[in-house]
Protein backbone atom coordinates (compact mmCIF):
# COMPACT_ATOMS: atom_id res chain seq x y z
CA UNK A 1 0.00 0.00 0.00
CA UNK A 2 1.61 3.33 -0.95
CA UNK A 3 0.92 6.94 1.08
CA UNK A 4 -1.59 7.72 -1.27
CA UNK A 5 -3.47 4.87 -0.63
CA UNK A 6 -3.80 5.42 3.17
CA UNK A 7 -7.15 7.30 4.44
CA UNK A 8 -6.51 9.87 7.14
CA UNK A 9 -7.83 9.07 10.22
CA UNK A 10 -11.68 9.77 10.36
CA UNK A 11 -12.04 13.18 13.07
CA UNK A 12 -13.99 12.21 16.65
CA UNK A 13 -17.93 12.63 16.01
CA UNK A 14 -19.63 14.45 18.65
CA UNK A 15 -23.36 14.24 18.80
CA UNK A 16 -24.77 17.45 20.50
CA UNK A 17 -27.68 17.25 22.72
CA UNK A 18 -29.19 20.85 23.11
CA UNK A 19 -32.63 21.81 22.81
CA UNK A 20 -31.70 25.54 22.80
CA UNK A 21 -31.15 25.89 19.22
CA UNK A 22 -28.49 29.15 19.38
CA UNK A 23 -26.81 27.23 22.46
CA UNK A 24 -26.47 23.85 20.10
CA UNK A 25 -25.15 26.16 17.05
CA UNK A 26 -22.69 27.92 18.63
CA UNK A 27 -20.80 25.30 20.46
CA UNK A 28 -21.57 22.87 16.89
CA UNK A 29 -19.72 25.28 15.06
CA UNK A 30 -17.02 25.67 17.49
CA UNK A 31 -16.34 22.29 17.65
CA UNK A 32 -16.28 21.47 13.80
CA UNK A 33 -13.68 24.95 13.56
CA UNK A 34 -11.92 22.79 15.89
CA UNK A 35 -11.68 19.46 13.70
CA UNK A 36 -14.55 17.30 14.85
CA UNK A 37 -17.33 16.20 13.46
CA UNK A 38 -20.73 16.94 14.97
CA UNK A 39 -24.16 15.82 14.53
CA UNK A 40 -26.62 17.81 16.19
CA UNK A 41 -29.89 16.41 18.25
CA UNK A 42 -32.84 18.81 19.73
CA UNK A 43 -34.02 16.02 21.66
CA UNK A 44 -33.35 12.66 23.43
CA UNK A 45 -35.78 11.52 21.12
CA UNK A 46 -33.43 12.67 18.44
CA UNK A 47 -30.15 11.50 20.17
CA UNK A 48 -31.64 7.90 20.15
CA UNK A 49 -32.00 8.10 16.43
CA UNK A 50 -28.63 9.15 15.89
CA UNK A 51 -27.40 6.60 18.60
CA UNK A 52 -29.44 3.71 17.05
CA UNK A 53 -29.14 4.05 13.31
CA UNK A 54 -25.69 6.39 12.76
CA UNK A 55 -23.10 4.55 10.42
CA UNK A 56 -20.23 6.39 12.13
CA UNK A 57 -19.40 5.77 15.93
CA UNK A 58 -20.10 8.16 17.91
CA UNK A 59 -17.35 9.55 20.10
CA UNK A 60 -18.69 12.04 22.64
CA UNK A 61 -22.42 12.35 23.48
CA UNK A 62 -22.47 15.93 24.96
CA UNK A 63 -25.78 16.60 25.93
CA UNK A 64 -27.65 19.66 28.14
CA UNK A 65 -28.88 18.07 31.55
CA UNK A 66 -32.24 19.72 30.90
CA UNK A 67 -33.02 18.35 27.61
CA UNK A 68 -36.28 18.09 25.83
CA UNK A 69 -37.77 14.76 24.69
CA UNK A 70 -39.09 11.46 25.79
CA UNK A 71 -36.08 10.60 28.05
CA UNK A 72 -34.27 12.93 30.37
CA UNK A 73 -30.48 13.52 30.28
CA UNK A 74 -29.75 11.06 32.89
CA UNK A 75 -31.71 8.18 31.06
CA UNK A 76 -29.91 9.07 27.77
CA UNK A 77 -27.09 8.73 29.54
CA UNK A 78 -27.67 5.03 31.04
CA UNK A 79 -28.69 4.40 27.69
CA UNK A 80 -25.55 5.21 26.08
CA UNK A 81 -23.43 3.51 28.69
CA UNK A 82 -25.52 -0.11 28.06
CA UNK A 83 -25.82 0.20 24.29
CA UNK A 84 -23.09 2.31 23.43
CA UNK A 85 -20.37 1.64 26.07
CA UNK A 86 -17.82 3.07 23.91
CA UNK A 87 -19.62 6.74 23.90
CA UNK A 88 -17.90 9.15 25.92
CA UNK A 89 -21.00 10.89 28.10
CA UNK A 90 -20.41 14.56 28.99
CA UNK A 91 -23.51 16.79 30.73
CA UNK A 92 -23.53 20.19 31.15
CA UNK A 93 -26.37 21.77 33.15
CA UNK A 94 -26.95 24.89 35.68
CA UNK A 95 -28.40 23.74 38.11
CA UNK A 96 -26.42 21.88 40.56
CA UNK A 97 -28.38 19.19 42.00
CA UNK A 98 -28.36 17.67 38.23
CA UNK A 99 -24.83 18.37 37.84
CA UNK A 100 -23.88 16.15 41.14
CA UNK A 101 -26.29 13.83 39.58
CA UNK A 102 -23.87 14.30 36.33
CA UNK A 103 -21.33 13.18 37.81
CA UNK A 104 -22.57 10.12 39.21
CA UNK A 105 -23.39 9.14 36.15
CA UNK A 106 -20.04 9.96 34.85
CA UNK A 107 -17.50 8.69 35.63
CA UNK A 108 -14.54 10.60 33.87
CA UNK A 109 -15.11 13.76 36.65
CA UNK A 110 -16.66 16.56 37.03
CA UNK A 111 -19.09 17.95 34.81
CA UNK A 112 -19.22 21.22 32.74
CA UNK A 113 -21.82 23.83 34.45
CA UNK A 114 -23.66 26.67 32.33
CA UNK A 115 -22.64 28.54 30.82
CA UNK A 116 -19.56 27.25 29.03
CA UNK A 117 -17.18 28.40 27.08
CA UNK A 118 -16.29 26.78 24.00
CA UNK A 119 -13.05 26.15 24.82
CA UNK A 120 -13.96 24.77 27.80
CA UNK A 121 -15.71 22.07 26.38
CA UNK A 122 -13.28 20.99 23.80
CA UNK A 123 -10.59 20.83 25.72
CA UNK A 124 -12.57 18.31 27.88
CA UNK A 125 -13.81 16.14 25.01
CA UNK A 126 -10.01 16.50 23.83
CA UNK A 127 -9.16 15.16 27.08
CA UNK A 128 -11.06 12.55 27.12
CA UNK A 129 -10.53 11.39 23.67
CA UNK A 130 -6.83 11.19 24.71
CA UNK A 131 -7.63 9.19 27.90
CA UNK A 132 -9.71 6.59 25.93
CA UNK A 133 -7.15 6.37 23.19
CA UNK A 134 -4.64 5.62 26.21
CA UNK A 135 -6.48 2.82 27.30
CA UNK A 136 -7.22 1.28 24.23
CA UNK A 137 -2.98 1.14 23.52
CA UNK A 138 -2.67 -0.90 26.36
Amino acid sequence: MTRSDTKPPSPPTVLIVEDGVLIRMAIAAYLRDCGYRVIEAASSDEALIVLQQHPVMIDVLFSDVEVAGSLDAFALGQWSRKNRPQTKIVMAGSPTSASLAAGKLCEEGPQLAKPYEPQAVEDYIRRLLAIQRIEQSS
